[in-house]
């Protein structure tokens, strides 16, 4: 019996004979209307805290009731990138009552596809996601999915409804530009798998665009089909260098797991930076910026991009319209390997 009784869960009209107001009170109260008073909420919220009471929310959300949940697909959280940019949706969400329920795509397409199937199902406040190539059926189920969408992390591709995040393109352009200034004349470039990630690729085109207009070339372009690692970067760089005839000037690498990777190598092998080899990274992580010598790399404001992207879908809810796509920029770090 006394097991029975520890199993069986606290009812709507136990919490509100408990607080002293109607169970319709009590909905409210939990779902966060307005039109329930402070005095009366926090009785409300007492009430369910000493009786161990849990919304049901997925029996709201069948009823056809609003839900509280923001789908956020992300392509991965071994890179601190999307974590940076976890951070700030949950600091936006969580201040209006919402949160996200994640899902990894690995940059698979087709999974990431399942993924919109599998959260849809849920029916949630809204959806953010970081794409990875979306199929033709994504691309389809968001646009009538009949919730605000938000593509985060690249601006340089028509989104399906909103879009927050920088020109990928545009900044490895910048990364070039700004290391021709600085008088480098041979070129290579060192990255993880850019088939997968498309905004790597997106980076690399913009970065041979610009040497392209000032009539120069990548003389070497290493592409190792891996997930981005500092690992990878020491070792991919061990082969990049080993595989030219002649040593580059500077390496753009793409992205600053890889950067800090080349480093470490460099350091192993006498190879002075920037003196001997330059190297540019992509990303602005803090552990690029305390090597001995801070790394040249463009950063990205990555928390913010979720703080906007949050509030983009916030915004929509509110019943009002959101810029279409929000392009929160980048700043290049000269650092001191470039």
């Amino acid at each position: 019996m006394q097991d029975e009784k520890q199993a069986r869960k606290p009812t709507l009209s136990e919490v509100a004979a408990l607080a002293g107001v109607s169970e319709i009170t009590v909905s409210r109260a939990l779902r966060g209307s307005p039109s329930v008073a402070g005095k009366t909420l926090h009785r409300v919220e007492q009430a369910a805290a000493s009786l161990g009471y849990v919304r049901n929310r997925l029996a709201g959300a069948l009823a056809g009731g609003p839900s509280n949940q923001v789908g956020v697909i992300l392509p991965s959280l071994s890179n601190i990138v999307f974590p940076d940019v976890l951070k700030g949706l949950e600091i936006r969400l969580d201040q209006a009552g919402f949160h996200p329920v994640l899902g990894i795509s690995n940059y698979d397409p087709q999974q990431e596809e399942q993924l919109i199937h599998n959260l849809l199902a849920w029916r949630p406040a809204g959806l953010v996601i970081a794409p990875s190539g979306m199929t033709d059926v994504s691309r389809s189920l968001l646009a009538g999915a009949g919730l605000p969408v938000v593509e985060i992390m690249d601006i340089d591709t028509d989104p399906v409804d909103m879009a927050v995040g920088m020109s990928h393109r545009g900044a490895g352009g910048d990364m070039a530009r700004h290391l021709m200034a600085q008088g480098y004349r041979r070129f290579a470039y060192l990255g993880h798998d850019i088939e997968r990630d498309r905004r790597a690729c997106a980076r690399l085109t913009g970065f041979r665009e610009a040497l392209s207009e000032a009539g120069l070339i990548l003389d070497a372009c290493v592409s190792l089909a891996e997930p981005s690692s500092v690992t990878l970067g020491r070792r991919g760089l061990k082969q990049l260098l080993a595989q030219s005839d002649q040593r580059p000037d500077v390496v753009y690498m793409s992205n600053d797991d890889m950067a800090v990777g080349g480093v470490f190598h460099c350091m192993a092998q006498g190879i002075r930076l920037p003196q001997d080899l330059a190297l540019a990274g992509f990303n602005g992580l803090e552990l690029g910026q305390t090597l001995p010598v801070p790394l040249t790399t463009t950063a990205t404001h990555r928390t913010r991009i979720g703080e906007i992207a949050a509030d983009c879908i916030l915004e929509r809810l509110a019943g009002r319209e959101p810029a279409r796509s929000t392009d929160v920029g980048f700043t290049l770090i000269a650092g001191g390997t470039a």
